[in-house]
């Protein structure tokens, strides 16, 4: 199965239009974004009857009306997120805390740690864990240009797609 990660699209709704065709055209049945989305009309954006859709807060995730807003199409997990996706186990977290994110990856009790905040791509693997950082909006600190990440649960392989 194809799981889509997104994270930190900030309100650019060019930019999470393009990251839900990217999923529905590569068939992701599950996306998982890692926070940020920021307003309910950005989040809407990732309503799609190809895929079910789970999100976490990140730190710019400051309006109440976004949680109602996901929670009318798919599931809003707080702060972090458990989920277990076709056998596969996803700790999912904003990574606002890089000691917590870190520390995700080294108790390696989860196949994949699904993370953001810093805008930078990221694949690692410790153990069995593979920490997957899709990136986010490009600015002068993070990545130079808007990735997603796709997980494939069969054969464990993580791809990278530009959108811009």
């Amino acid at each position: 199965m194809l799981v889509g990660v997104v994270s930190d699209t900030h309100d650019d709704l060019e930019r999470a239009r393009a990251a839900v065709a990217h999923f529905e055209a590569v068939g992701c049945e599950t996306v998982i974004h890692c926070g940020d989305v920021v307003a309910p009309f950005t989040a809407a954006v990732f309503e799609s009857d190809a895929f079910d859709f789970h999100a976490v807060r990140g730190n710019n995730d400051g309006e109440w009306n976004l949680q109602n807003a996901i929670r009318s199409f798919g599931e809003y997990h707080g702060e972090s997120a458990a989920l277990t996706v076709d056998g596969a186990e996803f700790a999912v977290y904003h990574g606002t805390s890089g000691t917590l994110t870190d520390a995700l990856v080294a108790c390696e009790k989860y196949d994949y740690v699904l993370c953001g905040h810093t805008h930078e791509r990221r694949h690692d693997v410790v153990g069995d864990t593979q920490r997957v950082n899709p990136g986010g909006l490009p600015f002068p600190a993070g990545d130079d240009s808007y990735h997603v990440a796709t997980v494939d649960t069969a054969t464990g392989d993580v791809t990278f797609t530009d959108l811009d």
